[in-house]
């Protein structure tokens, strides 16, 4: 007769299969004692849902500070509240200020970190961190190279904390001139992921007029996401050849599962990269367009207040599919998109629409889509639209055909227009710009082809 006990002395379990090889040595204790805790059950992972960390971008913020951009694993953090600590290494030296040019052994200099979760809870699998990586002395300063290094955890006591390399400089590369104004630009515009089937002609547009409006003292981010195909990279080419224009390729970025193509990620990276390259950061998306009141200047509205680091623009609301109707022609294709599309929603009470905004990047610890809520100094304003404004044509970056749907005939364009149950009031500012924008595209870069 088989017992119990007979099967357990003839037919002893099998031993565990050999630790993962990225198991970590915390878990050698527990691991090894599996004979006195029962028997084993063994948990086989198969591929890998999240990373702990991934970094974008490290950026230095003076001689004592340094911010970090990246993705978290969401649940991770939600649930462990990992902590993140950081040191700087510097390549012998010393770590500051010291001047003196003897070889010395690397010396380890202990920082504190902040962290800034800025998305507003909209991460799915990761959340969007930024880190701020603090020293109580100078390091780096005196030239003679080092590395930031950040450690991740995983909050839990079975693994160690994974130590990443996030920023080197080489010798004589620090320069303390870079973070002391004048800076190399007036503005800096940060773009959204662009991604989808985007306009040509539309990006064009959005192009020669900002160019004009912002200045030759200013410089364009746009961060690719899918959507610069071959014919919007044609018509940008010229900008970018004039150093106007930085096209990033960010479709890496797809396969980390975060809000609406990583939106949050993407404008603080560019955040902390035009941090000391202008007075102003300026976030608003390539279907928005910008406006100064005639009677002023862009620079007078910004500098109106010297104690006011946050300036948020009310919008304008274009319809995207009311024109009035050209009686010499039915060819639509050729008109710019604000020289065509005339017609404002008529804002309705109690409802919230939406802003944007332009920062003074050096005062800023992290930043949103709609503003920033983490300034380190200064204050918001929130300005009136008879000063600046932006118009919005939601809907028709990423339309190829003709976006004229509703023809309202020209004795009759004062009257109020209703389209889908919203009113619309012509306003033709916009469109009286028309003209100098396509002058100025014609004499700054010359002759562009119309490509729906």
């Amino acid at each position: 007769m088989t017992t119990l006990t007979s099967m357990r002395t003839h037919h002893p379990p099998p031993l565990p299969p050999p630790l993962p090889p990225l198991c970590p040595p915390n878990y050698l204790q527990y691991y090894n004692r599996y004979l006195s805790h029962g028997e084993v059950r063994v948990f086989k992972p198969h591929g890998m849902a999240a990373h702990l960390f991934i970094e974008m971008g490290t950026y230095r913020g003076g001689p004592r500070s340094f911010s970090i951009v990246g993705l978290a694993s969401k649940p991770i953090d939600i649930f462990h509240h990992p902590p993140y600590a950081c040191e700087w290494i510097s390549r012998g030296g010393g770590g500051g200020g010291g001047g003196s040019s003897e070889a010395a052994a690397p010396v380890v200099v202990k920082g504190e970190v902040h962290k800034i979760l800025p998305d507003w809870n909209y991460g799915r699998l990761y959340t969007v961190v930024v880190l701020t990586c603090k020293f109580k002395e100078d390091v780096g300063t005196d030239k003679s190279g080092g590395d930031l290094v950040l450690y991740a955890s995983y909050g839990d006591k079975y693994r160690e904390p994974e130590r990443i390399v996030v920023f080197t400089e080489v010798k004589d590369e620090y320069n303390a001139t870079l973070f002391n104004t004048p800076f190399p630009y007036d503005y800096v515009y940060c773009g959204s992921s662009i991604y989808g089937d985007v306009s040509p002609q539309r990006m064009r547009e959005w192009m020669a007029y900002h160019a004009n409006f912002f200045g030759n003292r200013s410089h364009f981010f746009f961060h690719d996401s899918g959507g610069f195909h071959d014919d919007v990279r044609r018509v940008l080419e010229p900008w970018v050849k004039q150093g106007r224009v930085t096209i990033q390729n960010i479709q890496q970025q797809e396969i980390y599962d975060g809000y609406y193509h990583n939106q949050f990620l993407v404008v603080n990276d560019c955040l902390f990269r035009s941090r000391f390259l202008a007075n102003w950061t300026f976030f608003f998306d390539v279907d928005e367009y910008m406006y100064v009141n005639p009677a002023t200047t862009l620079s007078a509205v910004l500098e109106q207040d010297k104690n006011v680091t946050q300036i948020t623009f009310e919008q304008v609301p274009i319809s995207n599919e009311i024109c009035i109707r050209d009686n010499s022609t039915n060819d639509y294709s050729r008109k710019w998109i604000f020289e065509k599309l005339v017609y404002r929603k008529v804002l309705k009470r109690g409802i919230r629409y939406d802003r944007k905004y332009a920062v003074q990047a050096r005062h800023v610890e992290a930043t949103g889509v709609h503003m920033s809520m983490n300034m380190l100094k200064g204050k918001n304003l929130y300005v009136k639209g008879d000063q600046i404004r932006y118009y919005h044509y939601h809907g028709t970056l990423d339309k190829r055909s003709e976006v004229c749907k509703h023809f309202v005939d020209p004795r009759n364009k004062t009257e109020v227009v209703t389209v889908q149950h919203e009113n619309h009031r012509i306003d033709e500012t916009m469109f009286e710009i028309v003209a100098p924008t396509k002058q100025y595209e014609l004499e700054t870069i010359g002759n562009l082809p119309t490509i729906i």
